[in-house]
């Protein structure tokens, strides 16, 4: 089977059967039905500042990043005036983060890039972003799908890197570029934005890192995931 090819996506998709598409809506389907109120949980009101709050999220929660954004964004209103600001002055509004000290360094580098060569906007496209200081595609990703609705790709973080796994996307030990190839290719373009936060909703809610949420067991999900059925064996008296 020849592999996806998409003229504004730079590299091939991989080859997955019709099969394995059907299975993979079903999962999508039952997904949608146990996590409807599935979003993005950093909280922000404007493209930057879901662009700042992302670069904050790596290596913490968004329950941690959410604790330090309003004060934030509260002294740093604008791209402006983060970029008229040094790092130092930021980083006591985000010293409760893990690496704070290179988090409020790319805070200010991306949005002085921001202002200096975007007039003050955030870029919508993936190459502008993937320029950015602190911008990976993890989080280009993020604030292409929920700021701008492009979906560009799929967001893989260590949730959805665990459930492509239980869910048979992927093998054990997959990269995260090939779990996103392979869940682009298997879902439609215009899932790829929720389909990472309702595998995140239920990596945080069900299927977390240690257990499985024994009340879910007898849940259609559990059927297609192999964590579950491992934890329902354990569980049986």
């Amino acid at each position: 089977m020849a592999r996806t090819t998409l003229d504004d996506i730079p590299f091939a998709l991989p080859a997955v059967t019709a099969a394995e598409k059907r299975r993979a809506k079903k999962i999508y389907d039952l997904l949608l039905l146990r996590h409807p109120d599935a979003h993005c949980e950093l909280v922000y009101a404007k493209p930057h500042e879901l662009l700042i709050a992302t670069i904050l999220s790596a290596q913490t929660t968004d329950v941690a990043v959410n604790k330090a954004t309003p004060a934030l964004f509260k002294k740093f209103p604008t791209p402006q005036a983060f970029a008229k600001t040094t790092p130092a002055k930021i980083e006591p509004y985000v010293s409760s983060l893990g690496f704070f000290r290179n988090k409020a360094r790319a805070a200010h580098e991306s949005m002085k890039a921001v202002v200096d060569n975007h007039n003050g906007q955030v870029p919508s496209t993936m190459d502008e972003l993937l320029a950015l200081r602190g911008v990976a595609r993890k989080t280009a990703n993020v604030v292409l799908g929920n700021a701008f609705h492009k979906n560009m790709g799929v967001v893989v973080d260590t949730h959805v890197s665990r459930l492509a796994v239980r869910f048979g996307f992927v093998e054990e030990g997959a990269t995260v570029q090939a779990i996103e190839r392979t869940l682009m290719a298997l879902f439609p373009r215009d899932t790829w934005c929720i389909l990472s936060h309702l595998l995140i909703f239920h990596g945080r809610r069900v299927s977390t890192a240690r257990k499985y949420n024994v009340d879910e067991f007898n849940e259609p999900l559990a059927r297609y995931c192999s964590f579950a059925k491992s934890e329902k064996k354990k569980a049986k008296p």
